[in-house]
């Protein structure tokens, strides 16, 4: 299978439905990235997930509607959670281009435990976090990155690991 260009996909969708612009992809001449300054043995790594992922019978995101009104756009997933009742409510993916089966594939909780138990990473908090897509540039710089980083601050996080969906 081959890869699924999601930047001319979503160009192609916009243009398709009248927009004048088009999408305006988030881009950085400078990336404010910091090398690590331990071992990645010793550091505590968290998880970001934009995959909308829930936990099954857990109202916190299970009950969450999708909605500007009161829009959580980053919220707490314990780190404890089996993976069977973990799911993605995403509908914005290409669902022709891939599926949403397989939860490490988005939000590798089971691959994150591995490395933990095999000395890879230091340790890991209570909870990752999961964000909805709602593909604003400026809520993203101004509302949820600073939540995310706040997040980490608050769990001593040395590295982050980001899977988008």
């Amino acid at each position: 299978m081959d890869h699924v260009k999601y930047i001319d996909k979503t160009t192609a969708y916009y243009k398709g439905e009248g927009y004048e612009k088009p999408y305006a992809w988030a881009h950085y001449d400078s990336v404010p990235f910091t090398p690590l300054s331990k071992p990645l043995s010793e550091c505590k790594v968290a998880l970001l997930s934009t995959s909308e992922i829930a936990v099954r019978y857990d109202p916190e995101t299970e009950d969450n509607p999708i909605v500007e009104d009161g829009f959580r756009a980053i919220y707490p997933v314990p780190t404890n959670i089996p993976t069977d009742r973990l799911y993605s409510r995403a509908d914005a993916y290409d669902a022709n281009a891939t599926h949403l089966e397989d939860i490490n594939s988005f939000f590798p909780v089971d691959r994150m435990h591995e490395a933990l138990a095999a000395g890879r990473i230091g340790s890991m908090p209570d909870r990752f976090y999961g964000a909805y897509n709602n593909y604003s540039q400026r809520k993203v710089l101004e509302e949820e990155a600073p939540k995310v980083l706040e997040y980490c601050r608050a769990d001593n996080i040395d590295v982050a690991v980001t899977v988008p969906v």
